[in-house]
């Protein structure tokens, strides 16, 4: 190298600082050419920090270096930093509010499920005491339905305090009762669409209600669960619906503990007619829902409320003799009305008529799940009152029938499609974790290449 080149290269290296009148301070010496691009030399600071390490690392010869790219790539930081895309803001509050309405909508729904089992346990527990001084079950299941009755003015009344949409009880009702067809409600359509859902209604609860004089509450309630699987096995036969497997499975263990429960106590005397009884009511319960869907359809809240309402004045003006002729017959024979347990008696039917309107309620604002949940969670919730108040002695079997009813109802509400998302679900997760071994198979070859170059070593791949 020649003196000149060194000492070119000496005064290349070496620099001073000059502060000019009215311009930014710059480097002394060579002027640096102008250029258009985002890699021009930044603007030295106070202490000229910047533009050392920018010459810094032009010296050492650090690899890809662009002159400013250490200062750029920091301004570029605090820009993205200070400045937040509008889209990215927007899709995150989206995230946030989906997530806060998920949140609560299964809140709403914890808090339902605990409602709909409370009813349906208190609903089961008052009749039995009821029974304690008026036997008469077809009379307490006939009162009972006649408070549906109430169901379209309370929904009419939830209407018009939460909307700002105002129209006549005629004119919600008229709207409402397009569920039996265009034509709205006639006379025929009265007697055709409800009479016969009437009946099973009625002849669902009289059934129900007639197991409870012979069996305990927890009994009762868990061969009612079996209707669930009743509803599987006619959907399947009259609305051909999808088969699966697994719920025929569920429907077998109904089955099972359903025979398990009569066998308890032998193929005879009250508790084989309790079971002949419950299982009767659940039969006409799933038939009754089959039937809705086969000629009815789905229905709103509104529509269901016009339903039940309807059902009650059919009860009230054709099945009102039904108790009249069982009581001069003295199948259900009862004193004056005076001497009629009346606070029983509305106990039941307002817990009844509560229970019916959760249920519908709870499918508009939270998941169906968890009201099906939520009737199944009746069955502990009378074995508890049974066990502490009315010291009831399960057996082993009752027990083991019981667990098998409720671990088929719970594959019952297994959704169409839980074989393919489970199947995905396990697929994702291998995929994961092979991916997860890879990256730590690659960060471990990383690491012992790098340590075998720190100590001089060089790895000859094996042919």
């Amino acid at each position: 190298m020649s003196s000149t080149e060194i000492q070119n290269s000496g005064e290349e290296s070496c620099f001073r600082l000059e502060h000019l009148p009215g311009k930014s301070p710059r480097l002394a010496g060579k002027a640096s050419p102008q250029v258009n691009n985002r890699w021009d030399a930044p603007e030295v600071t106070a202490n000229g920090v910047l533009d050392i390490e920018d010459r810094i690392l032009r010296i050492t010869g650090y690899y890809g270096y662009n002159p400013g790219y250490s200062s750029h790539r920091r301004e570029e930081g605090s820009e993205s930093h200070a400045e937040t895309p509008v889209s990215e803001t927007s899709g995150n509050g989206t995230a946030y509010q989906t997530c806060a309405n998920t949140v609560l909508k299964v809140l709403g729904g914890l808090l339902v499920v605990l409602c709909v089992s409370s009813s349906w346990v208190g609903t089961t527990q008052v009749v039995q005491l009821t029974f304690k001084s008026f036997s008469c079950p077809f009379f307490i299941t006939w009162f009972s339905t006649n408070w549906n009755i109430l169901f379209f003015p309370l929904y009419y009344s939830g209407h018009v305090a939460t909307t700002s949409e105002k129209r006549t009880p005629i004119q919600k009702f008229r709207e409402c009762s397009r569920l039996f067809g265009e034509d709205g409600m006639s006379l025929k359509v009265f007697l055709k669409r409800t009479a016969p859902f009437s009946i099973l209604w009625t002849l669902t609860n009289y059934l129900y209600l007639l197991a409870l004089r012979k069996l305990t509450a927890t009994d009762v309630s868990a061969l009612y669960c079996c209707h669930k699987a009743f509803v599987f096995l006619l959907s399947w036969i009259v609305l051909k619906d999808r088969f699966m497997g697994v719920r025929i499975v569920a429907a077998i263990m109904a089955i099972t503990g359903i025979v398990m429960m009569a066998y308890a106590d032998g193929f005879h005397g009250d508790s084989f007619m309790g079971v002949a009884l419950a299982v009767g009511s659940a039969s006409t319960s799933a038939l009754y829902k089959v039937l809705f869907k086969m000629f009815l359809g789905s229905a709103n809240l509104g529509e269901a409320a016009h339903f039940f309402s309807t059902m009650g004045f059919f009860n009230l003006i054709f099945i009102s003799c039904v108790p009249l002729i069982l009581y001069f017959t003295r199948v259900e024979h009862w004193g004056s009305l005076s001497s009629l347990p009346w606070g029983y008696l509305c106990g039941v039917a307002g817990l009844w008529l509560v229970f019916n309107i959760l249920v519908n309620v709870g499918v508009v604002l939270t998941y169906p799940i968890l009201i099906s949940i939520g009737t199944l969670l009746s069955v502990p919730g009378n074995a508890a009152i049974d066990v502490l108040k009315h010291e009831v002695i399960f057996s082993v079997v009752r027990l083991a029938a019981t667990c098998i009813i409720c671990l088929g109802f719970l594959l019952l509400l297994l959704p169409e499609e839980w074989d393919t998302v489970t199947l995905r679900f396990l697929t994702t997760l291998a995929d994961k974790k092979t991916e997860e071994h890879g990256e730590e198979l690659t960060e471990s070859s990383v690491h012992t290449r790098s340590r075998s170059r720190a100590n001089g070593a060089v790895s000859i791949p094996m042919a």
